[in-house]
């Protein structure tokens, strides 16, 4: 494994550690970093890489990227939905994903509509 293959994994534990440890002391903090641009930035790095800099496909990549950030948010508004009620975490999480898969599907179903 090359170490450009490992370092978004590296960073991604580390900011999983930097949020159990700040947590403790700021949730707001904690949750600021949980959500911070970290995968987005490594994902085009890696993307940049992989196709030397093509701006084209560079582009396309992004334009993906800022359409599943829909359902993300989707995701985030229902689990915050959930915990307001009074869920336990794993229906909180089970509600998320649902309302995620079916925003993710929503996007499948009007690119294929867009391609027909």
């Amino acid at each position: 494994m090359k170490w450009k293959d490992a370092l978004p994994v590296a960073i991604s534990v580390i900011v999983l550690i930097v949020v159990a440890v700040v947590e403790r002391h700021s949730k707001l903090v904690a949750a600021i970093t949980a959500v911070m641009p970290l995968g987005a930035p490594l994902a085009l790095w890696i993307v940049y890489s992989a196709n030397d800099g093509d701006p084209t496909i560079v582009a396309d990549f992004n334009r993906g990227m800022l359409i599943g950030v829909l359902p993300t948010l989707g995701f985030i508004a229902a689990v915050w939905l959930c915990a307001r009620i009074g869920m336990k975490l794993i229906p909180m999480l089970a509600v998320g994903y649902a309302v995620w898969a079916i925003g993710v599907g929503l996007i499948a179903l009007l690119r294929q509509l867009a391609i027909h």
